[in-house]
């Protein structure tokens, strides 16, 4: 990896690092004792990360960026764990997306390489997988089945808003 690129994931990963824990831990909304309405934005350092990237740095990534955020809300390990899956489960997704022709090595997942529609659809199934991981670990039973349901439901719809606003943003000169 070249050291531009590097640095330009070093920022990525401190700025959706303070951007959740800072700013969107701030909006969540709900009714009676339950929130169910949260914006998500942590996992797009995973989503982002060059396609080649190796599994184990992944996982030690998705750890780190978890670990960083459950500091943040006070969740010992819940935001950890679901990243650390959804940078496991990551790989299948890319390799389910795969175009014919193969990634190039050095292409990252997004909107200029897979067009808006494939970023959407990449980054929808994985923050889908990420979200009803998080609640699932949240509540630790399925007893809450349907909570968990609707909380991942309406934090999807608003995670999936915000992500797509980001995208057309800071890919709009590319």
């Amino acid at each position: 990896m070249n050291p531009t690129l590097l640095i330009v994931h070093i920022v990525r990963f401190f700025v959706l690092l303070l951007f959740q824990g800072l700013i969107l831990k701030q909006m969540s909304i709900g009714w009676g004792d339950v929130v169910y309405w949260n914006v998500i934005l942590y996992p797009l350092f995973v989503l982002l990360l060059p396609v080649r990237t190796s599994t184990w740095q992944l996982l030690l990534l998705g750890f780190a960026m978890g670990l960083g955020v459950d500091l943040f809300y006070d969740s010992p390990g819940v935001h950890a764990s679901a990243l650390v899956f959804t940078a496991f489960v990551r790989p299948l997704v890319l390799r389910l997306m795969e175009p014919r022709e193969g990634y190039s090595l050095s292409a990252s997942p997004s909107r200029v390489v897979f067009g808006f529609q494939g970023f959407m659809q990449y980054s929808g199934i994985l923050m889908l997988v990420h979200l009803f991981f998080y609640f699932s670990v949240e509540a630790f039973t399925f007893v809450y089945l349907l909570d968990i349901l609707q909380k991942t439901f309406f934090s999807f719809l608003f995670s999936m808003a915000f992500i797509a606003m980001i995208t057309l943003i800071f890919s709009a000169s590319k």
